[in-house]
């Protein structure tokens, strides 16, 4: 069965978000074109990770003497985003695996976002020929000043969750947090 390829090249909107309480919240990634909205969910540190190293690639682009595009080294203003996940949201897949490239044709940041493979689906183990791949992919490719915008809100929704244990760094519950490095409650 072919690749279902949910493919964004100019996206309208692509962030990251929560649905949830910190301690208990779900991360999605939105991206709209339009009327067209996809969200898949992800987990906080695909998040985390994923807005890390869209940083590292637009710093290193920053940094080349051969790169020919203009860079932001920090988010532009007008593409600032803190608005919530659009609603309804409907998640069409679990993301297990993640890729990140850079597009030197257009000048964009792509992301590219597979389901997670259920291994207990028999017919990964029949040697089916017709399996040669995921059975879909979300592709976002992210202008430089949009790349910027969110990386830095995906690290800002990342990191507002339950505070920091100034101890041990573990997050604490609103209901108190037991501190291994000390015994005590919080």
């Amino acid at each position: 069965m072919p690749t279902i390829v949910h493919d964004f090249s100019w996206p309208d909107r692509v962030v990251v978000g929560t649905v949830g309480s910190p301690g208990s919240r779900a991360f999605y990634l939105q991206v709209r074109n339009r009327a067209q909205i996809i969200s898949v969910a992800l987990e906080k540190e695909q998040s985390a990770v994923l807005a890390v190293k869209i940083d590292e690639i637009l710093n290193e682009l920053m940094t080349n003497e051969s790169n020919a595009f203009s860079i932001p080294a920090t988010t532009p203003v007008e593409l600032v985003d803190n608005d919530p996940l659009e609603q309804p949201l409907d998640t069409q897949f679990r993301t297990g695996a993640m890729s990140l490239g850079w597009d030197p044709s257009t000048a964009q940041v792509v992301v590219e976002a597979y389901p997670i493979v259920d291994d207990d689906d028999d017919t990964d183990y029949l040697g089916d020929d017709d399996d040669d791949g995921p059975a879909e992919v979300l592709r976002v490719r992210m202008p430089v000043g949009t790349a910027r915008a969110f990386a830095k809100r995906t690290l800002e929704v990342v990191g507002s969750g339950r505070p920091l244990c100034p101890r041990c760094g573990d997050p604490m519950d609103p209901d108190g947090h037991t501190c291994p490095l000390s015994g005590d409650v919080g």
